[in-house]
């Protein structure tokens, strides 16, 4: 048998298909095509196996970011509290506000009025919904640290044995966790909610000061806190991205958006193995290796499954039938954050109206009471 088997010499899809499941690993590098390239797919000339760490990468100086916005938020809420030198509060904390956000959004359809309190939370969640409908949940799959934190842990998990993949019957209802909780605040903000009570709200001291209780959340948390927020850590190292596939309503707000995106991972049935890899791969679990086109809610377009296929040209990302490269959709998502904050910083809705000083005496009035 030649090395490498191409053109009419090759088996067709059902005689590779039994092949796969019946050869040794060390022989399936002979039913691979010469042309084109194994490491691509088909004329997006993306090379799939760097997608795993070009996204490890990405999700990293995302979290840095995050990190370092955080560190400048504390030593801001240090000095407002009289402990260190002034730093300046940094606008993109807000980012961490997608409820205050929803409300803010809400506001200004019926008013045409930007958020005056908390501007970049409200334009940072305007770029998040646009991404997750032109390039799905890549805010999930690529920028989002806790993603990043649900891949440690369950690598850890699988390092030590303990992890494992929730069976059909349970993971629907576990599904439905994420659902709830968003039908709640979509419920509550958009029903309830009315114009004059959304403007009440963004003018108390509770939203004005949110973003402290954020910090302070985690600085001194309850016990009750602390208790789920340890539960939800252990658990991560057990059930694969839990708190992303299961508990997130931001995530679920993000899912139901992306099923109408354009954007999707397509499967070739002809040349699908039906090994399972891109299964295993996926962090929602999502059996790909059954659909033609992925559109589910669930998929975060982190594009592991087209790492992990063996099979060249089997999968890839398509747009209106046609083929899109794969690393459209990091580029795509960074590049609408990207542009709607230079929108928002050139327009004047990215820094609050308030100046440091009022939230320094909203802080302190916080914590006194």
């Amino acid at each position: 048998m030649p090395d490498v088997l191409v053109g009419p010499e090759r088996p067709g899809p059902l005689c590779r298909r039994i092949l796969y499941h019946l050869m040794p690993e060390r022989l399936l590098g002979k039913l691979r095509v010469m042309e084109p390239d194994p490491g691509t797919i088909n004329s997006g000339k993306c090379d799939r196996r760097l997608i795993p760490p070009a996204r490890k990468l990405i999700q990293a100086a995302w979290t840095l970011f995050s990190l370092y916005t955080g560190w400048q938020f504390y030593r801001f809420y240090s000095w407002a509290l009289h402990y260190t030198d002034y730093t300046p509060r940094p606008p993109a904390v807000e980012a961490f506000l997608p409820i205050d956000a929803l409300m803010s959004l809400k506001r200004l359809i019926m008013t045409g009025s930007w958020d005056p309190i908390h501007p970049a939370g409200l334009a940072f969640f305007i770029a998040v919904l646009a991404g997750a409908f032109f390039f799905r949940r890549g805010f999930c799959g690529w920028v989002c640290p806790v993603g990043l934190l649900s891949d440690i842990t369950w690598k850890a998990g699988q390092a030590m044995k303990i992890s494992f993949t929730a069976p059909a019957w349970l993971r629907y209802p576990l599904l439905s966790i994420k659902y709830i909780l968003l039908g709640f605040f979509v419920w509550i903000i958009l029903f309830r909610m009315d114009n004059a009570s959304i403007s009440s709200f963004m003018q108390s001291p509770y939203n004005i000061t949110v973003d402290a209780r954020m910090l302070e959340f985690f600085l001194h948390p309850s016990p009750v806190s602390t208790l789920a927020v340890v539960a939800l850590v252990l658990l991560s190292f057990t059930t694969r991205h839990l708190w992303c596939t299961y508990l997130c309503p931001y995530g679920a707000l993000l899912g139901l958006i992306a099923a109408c995106s354009p954007l999707h991972v397509r499967r070739n049935p002809g040349l699908c193995l039906e090994c399972r890899k891109c299964e295993t791969a996926c962090p929602a679990s999502i059996r790909i290796w059954k659909k033609q086109n992925v559109r589910a809610p669930e998929c975060i377009g982190c594009l592991e499954c087209l790492a992990a296929c063996p099979e060249t040209g089997c999968l890839d990302t398509a747009a209106a039938g046609q083929t899109v490269p794969c690393w459209a959709m990091p580029a795509g998502v960074t590049a609408i954050i990207i542009a709607v904050w230079l929108a928002a910083l050139l327009t004047g809705h990215w820094h609050t109206t308030l100046p440091d000083n009022v939230f320094r005496l909203y802080y302190l009035g916080f914590l006194a009471g």
